[in-house]
């Protein structure tokens, strides 16, 4: 039809019309003068494009690749969970939206089960929070509570989320390193603390919060009553919140426990506490998670919630709070899941440990959840085709997958940019895997400690 109104004479005067119309029919796109101004990234993630995930998952995506990278469980979940969600997919009311700020059948298993822990009967409707995952509760948190100009405390290292959603906020993180007294040695997790004075050295007049992870990851380590009472001292010595990461709470070894700094002297009135579905019942793919705390601190996250995500996966948080009531009612026995799944995960930590000795690896066992360090200073490797630019655990576990089929995560990617040359002879495996993906990582480790001798 446009065609049919074009003459020859007329041709050259519309010359420049034709170039417009190709040029927005064919490339669909402004020119690249109008794209720089009006397509330009937002500040807020100026410098945080790269991520760790994105790159390593390629890395180890091939089926010959044996992958004990990412914190991913290849195990089966409960079978009980499974049938309920089967069940509920059925009834056609659970697959319509639910109550924005969490499901009242799961917010209330929430707040009967964490009510055994508390002082504080809690409210499931004002006090707890269901979003997508740890990382939504993260999100919720510091977007809800963190202003412009506000300092925020993260210990290093940390999972590698913590830094880029607070510089997102508008904030500054400041770092303080968890240290190791013993080099060269087998380490315990607990080996690795805190200097107090240099913690509260980082505390002044524009710290809003600090964010603690126990069971930490990636070092494993659980934080003790005495740790945490010096937290939480700082904490109400200089009005600070806590943002406490607490997914990996069921998974605590032999000889520790945890404990929740939310439930110390005065600090339920200022701190946030946040668990996963994912990491208790083995079930990351369903993105559920939660954060607990008093109304006057959920309730800024939950208008976050309400003008982002607005609500979770109804099947998914009604299965979850059926699987929940069936483990409440039998915390005390050995077949409870709270209780069976860290005993399984206990056997599989010490074959790793074992493994790991054998290639020359010194491992660092982990007093809580699923990931094991290991130092790789005394094991040679020729790295000379790797970027030089990268620091030496990224250049390794590349070489690693390359060379030997085994994933792992470099440990440097989870510190600041100061501390990352103190981490970066360390790499982390995760353990929550099936027997036949650690056998098939054994059969790999025996063969390369045969090729070392």
């Amino acid at each position: 039809m446009l065609w049919s109104h074009w003459r020859f004479g007329s041709l050259g005067r519309n010359t420049k019309f034709l170039k417009t119309i190709f040029s927005s029919t064919i490339t669909g796109l402004p020119t690249s003068a109008k794209l720089s101004s009006k397509f330009k990234n937002a500040k807020r993630i100026e410098g945080l494009d790269k991520n760790l995930w994105i790159e390593f998952t390629k890395l180890s995506a091939h089926p010959s690749i044996v992958n004990l990278g990412q914190g991913f469980p290849d195990i089966s979940p409960p079978e009980y969970l499974k049938e309920e969600l089967s069940k509920i997919a059925a009834i056609d009311s659970q697959n319509q939206y639910t109550r924005g700020f969490g499901h009242p059948p799961l917010v209330k298993a929430l707040s009967s089960l964490y009510g055994k822990f508390y002082q504080n009967q809690i409210d499931p409707n004002a006090e707890i929070l269901v979003t997508v995952g740890a990382y939504g509760s993260l999100f919720n948190s510091i977007q809800g509570l963190i202003e412009v100009g506000d300092e925020v405390i993260i210990i290093v290292p940390y999972y590698d989320c913590y830094e880029p959603m607070v510089r997102m906020a508008g904030a500054t993180p400041v770092f303080v390193s968890l240290k190791s007294p013993v080099a060269g040695k087998k380490l315990s997790s607990s080996d690795w603390k805190i200097d107090p004075k240099e913690l509260e050295s980082k505390f002044n007049s524009k710290t809003k919060a600090i964010i603690i992870n126990t069971p930490h990851n990636p070092i494993g380590k659980v934080y003790t009553k005495e740790e945490l009472q010096v937290i939480a001292d700082l904490c109400i010595k200089y009005d600070t919140l806590c943002i406490s990461d607490e997914v990996y709470e069921w998974l605590v070894y032999t000889g520790n426990k945890h404990f929740k700094i939310a439930t110390f002297p005065g600090m339920w009135e200022r701190t946030i506490t946040i668990g996963s579905a994912g990491k208790t019942f083995t079930v990351t793919g369903w993105k559920l998670g939660w954060s607990i705390g008093p109304h006057h601190l959920i309730k800024h996250l939950q208008t976050v919630q309400q003008n982002t995500i607005y609500t979770c996966a109804t099947p998914l948080q009604e299965a979850l709070a059926q699987a929940f009531w069936i483990d409440i009612k039998r915390m005390d026995d050995p077949e409870c899941y709270f209780n069976s799944l860290p005993k399984m995960l206990e056997v599989k930590r010490d074959r790793m440990v074992r493994l790991l000795e054998t290639v020359g690896l010194t491992p660092i066992v982990p007093d809580g959840g699923y990931f094991i360090l290991a130092d790789i200073s005394s094991l040679d490797a020729d790295l000379s085709d790797m970027k030089s630019d990268e620091p030496y655990d990224y250049k390794f576990v590349k070489w690693m997958i390359k060379n030997k089929k085994l994933s792992a995560i470099p440990v440097s990617a989870f510190c600041n940019t100061e501390n990352k040359s103190r981490f970066e002879k360390l790499v982390r495996f995760c353990f929550i895997k099936k027997d036949s993906t650690l056998d098939a990582a054994e059969e790999i480790i025996k063969a390369w400690s045969q090729q070392k001798s």
